[in-house]
C-alpha cells in the first residue's frame, strides 16, 4: 500500500486566512484506543457470547475530531497525553505517522496506560463500555502560551480551561463541544461560558438537558440568545442552526444512507462544520457538508477512520451525479456548491483508511 502523502489536498487553502501561521485548527482532550464491534443481532446477554459481523480499532476520543479535520486538509493540532503502551504507540503512529496530525504539542506519560473503549453497535445505534484513569496533566500543561490557530474545538466546561480563554483573547474562535453529564446536574452556569465561544455544537438531547426545554428547536433558540452560532444535531433527522451574526436559520436533513457503525459521526460533523465555518460558506451549505462528511463516515466501520477526505467526497459526487434517475433531484441541487471543489481533486487524495490493527493501516 502507498503511504498517505504528508501534504494533503485541501481545496480550502485559498479561501482561509492567507499565510497564516500556526494551525487551521487546535484540539486538546483525551486519546482513547477505541475497540469497535458492528452488525450486532442484540445486544450481549449474561453468560452468552455474541458474534458480531465487523470490528474495528483506530483512535478515538479526541483523535475522532482530528482525524476528521486533518483528512478535510486543516493544519490540525492535538495536545493530549499518550500512554507509554502498546496502545500509546500504535495511537501515535497512526495520528502523526499516518494521518499527519500535528502531535507537537502531545506527550508519552510513563507509567500511564491508554484508555480503552469497546464500542457496540446494535440496530444502528451503539453502546460503550470505558475503562481509563486521569491524565496526569492537563491540556493547559501540555499547551501553555496556545499558539497561533483559527480556530479551536474545547468542551464547555463550569471552569473554562486556561488554554482556551487564552487562545479566545488572541482571537482564536472557538467551537463549544459538550459530553453527557452521567450526574444529571447539567449546570446551567456552564452556559455562561458561551461568551467565549463562536459556536456551540450539541446533539438534541444535550441541548435540551442544558437549558431545560422540551423540544430541540426551542433548545436551539435558547442557544442562539448566548453565542453566535448555535448547532443542534439531530441524528437521523440532521441538524438546525442558527447564526447571529449573518440572521442566517436553516434546517438542513440527513442523506438517506444506511449507518453500519456511527461511532465518531458527531465528531466527523464538527470538524467538518468548522471547515465550512473557516471556508466562509453559507449556513446551509456548511451543515450540507458536515452531513455529508457524517453520512459517508457512518456507512463504514472504524470510528476515525472512517472519516472521509477529499477523495470519497469527490467519489460520492461522481457516483451520485452518474445515477440517471438523480439527475435534477433536490439532493444533487442542494449539494451544487461542492461541484467546482471537488472538480479537480487528484486520484491520491485522502480516503477512508482501514480501521485494524496493522502494520499498515492506510488508504
Amino acid at each position: 500500500m502507498d503511504a498517505i502523502p504528508a501534504r494533503r489536498f485541501d481545496p480550502l487553502s485559498s479561501v482561509r486566512t492567507p499565510g497564516a501561521d500556526g494551525f487551521d485548527l487546535l484540539l486538546s482532550g483525551t486519546v482513547f484506543q477505541d475497540i469497535i464491534f458492528t452488525g450486532l443481532p442484540h445486544a450481549p446477554e449474561p453468560g452468552t457470547e455474541v458474534w458480531s459481523d465487523g470490528m474495528g480499532s483506530c483512535p478515538g476520543g479526541v483523535a475522532n475530531q482530528a482525524i476528521a479535520a486533518a483528512r478535510l486538509g486543516l493544519r490540525t493540532g492535538l495536545a493530549a497525553a499518550f500512554g507509554d503502551d502498546g496502545y500509546g504507540d500504535y495511537n501515535w503512529k497512526i495520528l502523526a505517522g499516518q494521518e499527519h496530525v500535528d502531535l507537537s504539542l502531545s506527550r508519552r506519560i510513563p507509567g500511564w496506560h491508554s484508555p480503552v473503549t469497546v464500542s457496540l453497535g446494535v440496530q444502528e445505534d451503539r453502546s460503550m463500555v470505558t475503562h481509563g484513569h486521569p491524565a496526569p496533566l492537563t491540556s493547559s500543561d501540555l499547551i501553555g502560551q496556545p499558539p497561533p490557530a483559527l480556530a479551536a474545538i474545547t468542551d464547555l466546561a463550569e471552569d473554562m480551561e486556561p488554554w482556551a480563554l487564552a487562545a479566545q483573547g488572541a482571537g482564536v474562535k472557538l467551537f463549544g463541544d459538550v459530553g453527557w453529564d452521567p450526574s444529571g446536574a447539567w449546570l446551567p452556569s456552564r452556559l455562561d461560558n458561551l461568551k467565549y465561544f463562536y459556536a456551540f455544537m450539541p446533539n438534541q438531547r444535550e441541548a435540551m438537558a442544558f437549558t431545560g426545554k422540551r423540544d430541540p428547536w426551542a433548545a436551539l433558540y435558547s442557544l442562539a440568545d448566548r453565542v453566535p452560532v448555535a448547532v443542534v444535531t439531530l441524528g437521523p433527522q440532521g441538524a438546525m442552526a442558527v447564526d447571529s451574526e449573518t440572521g442566517e436559520e436553516e434546517w438542513v436533513p440527513s442523506l438517506p444512507v444506511p449507518a453500519l457503525d456511527p461511532t465518531g459521526a458527531g465528531d466527523c460533523f464538527g470538524a467538518a462544520f468548522v471547515v465550512g465555518c473557516l471556508a466562509g460558506w453559507p449556513l446551509g451549505n456548511r451543515l450540507r457538508f458536515a452531513n455529508l462528511c457524517a453520512a459517508l463516515a457512518v456507512q463504514q466501520v472504524g470510528g476515525s477512520l472512517a472519516a472521509p477526505g477529499w477523495g470519497d467526497i469527490a467519489d460520492w459526487w461522481k457516483k451520485a451525479n452518474a445515477r440517471p434517475e438523480r439527475q435534477g433531484s433536490q439532493w444533487l441541487r442542494r449539494y451544487k456548491f461542492l461541484e467546482e471543489i471537488v472538480r479537480d481533486v487528484p486520484p491520491e487524495a485522502q480516503r477512508r483508511a482501514t480501521a485494524t490493527i496493522a502494520h499498515l493501516s492506510d488508504a
